[in-house]
């Protein structure tokens, strides 16, 4: 977990498929290669799978460190064992084989002969210098080999035989490995006497077909082509028909068996099955060791969900908690902002009463034959009075009022009999209000304050 913080989800998921692909326990080296290729999962595992059978990387930067193939194609094994041609039985047979052995001995010297005299006249055109020097040899078109043999085989012998695996030789030995199964390959010496009686015998057989399509994949190529020669070369065969039974045995594919030269149906499959038998516990082992490692990577996957959840829910609870104090901070500079506005809004009220207060006319004095006494009511029950002239607006009534302490901010004044309201209070419309007199108020009037917001 420590070594994947700094990866982003889809790079951990991208490291965990690798290790599932290639079968690499290293997360370090995983992780190397994936950075190596950019973070491309399948240019990344198939680098590698070039790399484990030997051929040129993809990128031309040298392995980290040196590494035996897993393609081990000998046998490696002492219980390994090679089944040769069936020797006769019985009185029957040996003096048949008897009779005929100085007819087979002038054939087949004849037909070697003739073989060396052609290869001297027309060489190999499979066998490059490469070939000569190296077990690998130069394959344009593998995939074209297999299945040009493929096409030769059903036209000459007919399709009664094994599912033939098309593709070339190192795909088949990748998805035996992949999959866990065996792997029979087949090498077709086309000019070999025992090559037809084989084909139409025993690979037509219906048991051995039926044995090989459930129990393995089956590989094919003619020899004389260039995916074939390079097989062949790979494992060395002596004569032909040649099959080797490859497996996976300690994560390397592995010979292990060789049956060469001509061989019954029912005795190929009593072969196979012994063989089959005998590693069937390295395919266990792979099996238990690739559920293992499915589950340490799955419980990996969890415990990184888990993980990438966990740390989900902390950004989410630290979003709310960054939400909130923002939100507190916000109410709190809006609370601010309105005790500024009402104390700048009280100001601005003490401010304009004093201005108001420096318009009130002066007071006429008692007894003035033009004066009005006003007693005015407000909200709270406090009464004040004062006298103005007749001819006066009855604008400064209204500033009078207003500039008292104990008067509501938005008010009008009205009549107790009859009841209306005085057109006191300055507009745009109407700057200056109506006199005293022109409202009809006698020489004393009560008034009365009503606040407009109660």
């Amino acid at each position: 977990m420590a070594e994947a913080e700094d990866l982003t989800p889809d790079q951990t998921e991208k490291l965990i498929q690798f290790q599932d692909l290639t079968g690499i326990e290293e997360i370090d080296r995983c992780r190397q290669t994936l950075e190596r290729h950019n973070w491309d999962i399948e240019v990344a595992v198939q680098d590698t799978f070039n790399e484990q059978e030997g051929r040129q990387s993809v990128f031309n930067e040298p392995p980290e460190e040196p590494r035996t193939p897993p393609m081990n194609l000998e046998p490696t094994d002492q219980r390994i064992f090679t089944v040769q041609a069936q020797q006769p039985q019985g009185i029957v047979q040996w003096g048949y084989y008897i009779i005929t052995l100085p007819f087979r001995f002038v054939y087949t010297t004849l037909l070697d002969i003739i073989r060396f005299a052609f290869q001297i006249l027309r060489p190999d055109p499979r066998r490059n210098l490469k070939a000569l020097f190296s077990l690998t040899s130069d394959v344009t078109d593998p995939v074209g080999d297999v299945v040009r043999f493929l096409q030769t085989y059903n036209e000459k012998y007919g399709e009664n035989h094994p599912v033939f695996y098309q593709g070339s030789y190192s795909q088949a030995l990748n998805d035996a490995k992949t999959e866990l199964r065996f792997l029979l390959v087949y090498l077709h010496g086309m000019d070999h006497q025992d090559s037809d009686r084989f084909c139409r015998n025993t690979l037509g057989n219906e048991d051995v077909v039926n044995f090989i399509n459930t129990s393995m994949l089956f590989w094919a190529c003619d020899t004389n082509s260039p995916e074939g020669y390079r097989v062949s070369q790979a494992l060395r065969e002596n004569t032909y028909p040649f099959l080797a039974l490859i497996v996976l045995r300690q994560n390397k594919m592995t010979v292990v068996a060789r049956i060469e030269g001509p061989i019954e149906g029912e005795e190929l499959i009593h072969r196979l099955r012994a063989i089959m038998g005998e590693n069937e516990a390295s395919l266990v082992a792979a099996r238990a060791d690739r559920d293992e490692r499915s589950f340490n990577q799955s419980l990996r996957q969890q415990q990184d969900e888990a993980y990438l959840e966990s740390l989900r829910q902390d950004q989410e609870k630290e979003r709310k908690k960054r939400e909130e104090r923002e939100l507190i901070e916000a109410e709190e500079a809006k609370q601010r902002q309105k005790i500024e506005a009402h104390k700048q809004m009280l100001q601005e009220r003490e401010n304009r009463k004093e201005e108001l207060k420096n318009e009130i006319p002066p007071e006429p004095e008692n007894g003035h034959a033009e004066s009005v006494r006003v007693v005015l009511k407000l909200p709270n029950g406090t009464r004040i009075e004062r006298r103005f002239l007749k001819s006066q607006s009855l604008k400064y009534l209204y500033y009078f009022t207003f500039c008292h302490e104990d008067c509501p901010d938005d008010f009008h004044i009205v009549t107790n009999f009859p009841r209306k309201t005085l057109p006191c209070e300055p507009t745009i419309e109407y700057p200056e209000p109506i006199t005293f007199e022109e409202a009809g108020l006698g020489k004393n009037e009560m008034l009365f304050v009503q606040d407009n917001e109660s």
